[in-house]
């Protein structure tokens, strides 16, 4: 029967499976769903929602495919652990938050430097500029998601403290506290491995493959802002790269 191999739709307009998507979404969202948490099967989603296995089947797969559920074949379909999605400039806290995850990040070192001539260079200051160096581990539903050292200009920044750094999302310190709108940014990406301290703050296997991104974030007034090295575990991490007309 043709019902077999299409989505059904509803009265509505909105596709059978979409509406078992959002079924699913909002439990997860809400945390009646957690990471590690059984989602019900493509048998029990057709009895719920009365529609056929095709269809149960084919939102079960758009939620994979999105990264919000993983199958293991012969035990069935689970939450995936939260991911970072590499498509928009938000912070880390704005991403974990949009999965009602709560996310922290724990401060290994907060220095003032001026010998990072390069990184001073990317922020159009001066070689020996004395930069505010930040080094975190960003962590949500206990696990660790990246390593980020950040830097900005010290004098611009002389009031940020290690406490406040601790407190929450940077973003929202510069905007809160700076008045600074956050923009854009420039990137370069590649992959490396994680060298024996990485590894162990990452919780990964040594040399395990990881994510390095370079930032150079600017403001809505074009100025370079923020300078960010991540290494982020490649297991919790996609890129998303969409066309737009």
């Amino acid at each position: 029967m043709i019902g077999e191999f299409m989505p059904n739709s509803r009265p509505n307009g909105m596709p059978a499976y979409q509406k078992i998507q959002a079924t699913i979404v909002k439990r997860i969202d809400s945390g009646q769903l957690k990471p590690g948490d059984a989602v019900d099967s493509e048998r029990e989603l057709a009895r719920i929602h009365q529609v056929s296995l095709m269809t149960a089947r084919h939102a079960l797969t758009a939620l994979e495919r999105e990264g919000l559920v993983h199958r293991r074949r012969g035990a069935g379909t689970f939450v995936a652990p939260p991911k970072i999605h590499f498509n928009k400039l938000t912070s880390f806290t704005e991403q974990m938050a949009s999965r009602s995850l709560t996310a922290f990040s724990k401060v290994l070192s907060f220095s003032v430097v001026d010998n990072e001539h390069e990184v001073a260079a990317r922020l159009a200051l001066s070689a020996h500029s004395r930069l505010l160096k930040v080094e975190r581990l960003r962590i949500a539903a206990d696990e660790p998601f990246a390593l980020e050292t950040c830097y900005l200009p010290a004098e611009q920044f002389a009031g940020l403290t290690r406490n406040s750094v601790a407190r929450g999302s940077l973003f929202s310190t510069l905007e809160g506290t700076y008045g600074i709108q956050i923009a854009y940014a420039d990137e370069e990406m590649d992959a490396t491995s994680a060298a024996p301290a990485t590894a162990n703050l990452l919780k990964v296997e040594r040399d395990a493959p990881l994510l390095r991104i370079r930032q150079v974030i600017y403001s809505t007034k074009g100025k370079a802002t923020l300078y960010v090295l991540g290494l982020y575990r490649s297991d919790r991490h996609t890129l998303l790269v969409r066309r737009f007309r």
